[in-house]
């Protein structure tokens, strides 16, 4: 998405949300208070109607092609704070550089990924396209850096190699759903910030070379 077209942006500034990230992250907020406080009667009856599930919106639930991405990550109190914070923040930031129309885009793509993997493999989630912002944010940003459990400075890029791995074992060790899923959810990463990561990887690559070479010299 170098060659943003200006006149598309003109033409869709009618449309998008403003601080989408706000009530995507407020609405994670209020289902996880409500698993939390009343986990076997009110939390978990909403927990089930607003996920991604191919057969229950084929029966005509369709409002569930909306709904899933306020489901939040499985966890702890104080992790989810830390989790549903940090996605807003980026995901401000990546509106504020990118602006609401590329954003709201870019978010709708990873929910249209995420739809589809649903209805070819009978259900999906929005982890996928979280990890889609996350990703994003590094490939703007690689040499961030962010305090791992507020006290180790880490750089955005290392950060966003490990969750990498993790997923590229995912994606070898599971099955045709899970690459699937996988591939379909991140299509919006590859259209938008493709570039800017494999300039990344390249700078390091050569970077990480060039260091290597130079220590060969000096043990010589």
């Amino acid at each position: 998405m170098k060659r943003w077209n200006p006149n598309l942006e003109r033409r869709l500034e009618r449309f998008p949300i403003p601080n989408l990230m706000k009530y995507v992250v407020a609405g994670q907020g209020i289902v996880f208070l409500l698993t939390l406080l009343w986990p076997s009667m009110i939390g978990s009856r909403i927990y089930w109607l607003i996920t991604l599930q191919r057969s229950a919106i084929l029966r005509g639930e369709i409002w569930r092609l909306v709904t899933f991405i306020f489901a939040p990550p499985p966890s702890s109190v104080i992790f989810i704070v830390f989790a549903l914070y940090f996605y807003y923040l980026i995901g401000t930031r990546l509106e504020t550089l990118w602006g609401k129309v590329k954003f709201n885009l870019y978010y709708l793509i990873g929910m249209l990924g995420a739809i589809l993997a649903a209805f070819l493999t009978g259900y999906a989630d929005n982890t996928y396209l979280n990890l889609s912002l996350f990703l994003a944010y590094a490939a703007v940003w690689p040499d961030e850096e962010v305090l791992l459990f507020m006290l180790l400075p880490v750089k955005m890029k290392y950060l966003a190699a490990l969750d990498i791995a993790l997923y590229a074992v995912q994606f070898i060790r599971g099955g045709a759903s899970v690459r699937v899923t996988i591939l379909l959810s991140l299509v919006n990463l590859f259209l938008f910030v493709g570039g800017d990561l494999l300039h990344t990887i390249r700078r390091d690559s050569k970077y990480w070379k060039t260091r290597r070479n130079f220590r060969k010299t000096m043990w010589k």
